[in-house]
């Protein structure tokens, strides 16, 4: 895979692709993770005499435009971090799009508006993606690939157009693929993964793959009351997915047949609904009154995770342990996250609410070894899949 310091960019354009899909309140970033996670790339091009346009997408417009998910926010706050103004077109491949590119100046970096406001960035149809390819690629002379959170669709920013200019990886996504390729070969054991969120069919696929390579699976958030039901406890109003429970039986025999310890919550706060001030009782995990949901592991639960992490040599984070949106139900969250900090394995926090959860908590990020950009990017990469923005920089 070729990187950026194989391009000579000196006086060209180049179209760098992040990922700066960051979340919005009236407008306002609320957590610029993403952003920051781009700047290295950019101040490096830009440094070096590129004319850099930036592409990139926010939120799920379905090709409309919707000003609510314009990116001048990010135009704005980009170039805060980079100490310098940062050029935005109003559209992303129309009139403001081609004459900012091309009258970018040496060092000058551009911010073209959210690609999914084009039909073209995310069809189905490769002629209908490839026409906008074309146009897009017409912007620049060369190509670089940053977003390691898009590399996992078979988009035209992400796939077509690198088919069409010279390319490389950005150091973001070198440093990811390094990353995930550490937890892919031969990891540093006990090799211990944390698995939460909401959802156990998110989650299928890395699960199964997962299972032949851990030593220790440990199960929250949402998705852990899933595994309860398919034990056979009672788990009330929380979270279910009841069309899961054979595949999640599979995965318990398949977890004692080949020696991996799975670890559940043995308890949890049971909320008497979903609000950041629902009253909430500590209860067995196995034994969830039929009037409540669990919003978070419990004590016991955080105290057990916190143990079995303390011997990992190598830990994989994907999920949060509960709500931690709402500030009681935080604490378990938190309780896996400094527990990785105080840990000398190699921690790596596997992006999405993961990683949103650390800055919103206010924890330190150099407390963990990497945390990922792209959470269904590592997830896919570590399940297995062939990632198709990955493979198109690798030709």
């Amino acid at each position: 895979m070729r990187t950026i310091n194989d391009l000579d960019v000196r006086g060209r354009r180049v179209l760098v692709r992040p990922d700066l899909n960051v979340p919005l309140d009236g407008g306002k970033i609320t957590d610029d993770g993403r952003i920051r996670a781009s700047v290295p790339t950019i101040q490096e091009l830009a440094g070096r005499g590129a004319r850099v346009i930036v592409c990139a997408h926010l939120g799920r417009p379905k090709g409309e435009v919707r000003p609510e998910l314009s990116l001048r926010p990010v135009a704005d706050r980009l170039g805060e971090l980079l100490g310098a103004d940062v050029r935005f077109a109003a559209d992303v491949v129309g009139e403001s799009a081609a004459e900012i590119a091309k009258s970018l100046a040496d060092g000058e970096v551009a911010l073209l508006e959210n690609l999914r406001f084009e039909p073209g960035e995310t069809s189905k149809d490769d002629d209908e993606r490839g026409a906008f390819a074309e146009r897009l690629a017409g912007l620049a002379e060369l190509y670089v690939g940053d977003g390691f959170g898009a590399v996992h669709r078979k988009h035209a920013s992400v796939y077509d157009v690198p088919q069409r200019l010279p390319h490389a990886a950005g150091g973001l996504v070198v440093a990811e693929v390094e990353v995930l390729r550490r937890l892919t070969g031969d990891p540093a054991r006990p090799y211990v993964v944390v698995l939460g969120g909401a959802k156990v069919s998110d989650k299928l696929g890395v699960i199964a793959s997962l299972l032949t390579k851990v030593d220790r699976l440990i199960v929250g958030g949402g998705m852990a009351y899933t595994f309860l039901k398919a034990q056979g406890h009672e788990v009330g109003r929380s979270l279910l997915q009841e069309d899961q429970l054979d595949q999640v039986r599979g995965f318990i025999e398949d977890a004692d047949r080949r020696g991996v310890e799975l670890v559940l919550p043995v308890d949890v706060l049971a909320a008497t609904g979903f609000a950041p001030d629902a009253s909430y009782d500590v209860v067995d995990a196995t034994a969830i009154p039929a009037d409540r949901e669990g919003l978070d592991i419990g004590p016991r639960s955080r105290e057990l995770f916190a143990g079995r992490l303390a011997d990992a040599a190598t830990v994989f984070w994907n999920g949060p342990m509960g709500v931690f949106e709402f500030e009681a139900f935080a604490g378990g969250t938190r309780a896996v996250a400094e527990a990785l900090i105080a840990s000398d394995a190699f921690t790596v926090v596997g992006g999405g609410d993961s990683a949103a959860a650390v800055r919103s908590l206010g924890l330190p990020e150099d407390g963990f070894s990497h945390i990922s950009t792209g959470g269904g990017a590592s997830l896919e990469y570590l399940e297995g899949k062939t990632l198709p923005g990955l493979s198109v920089l690798e030709d």
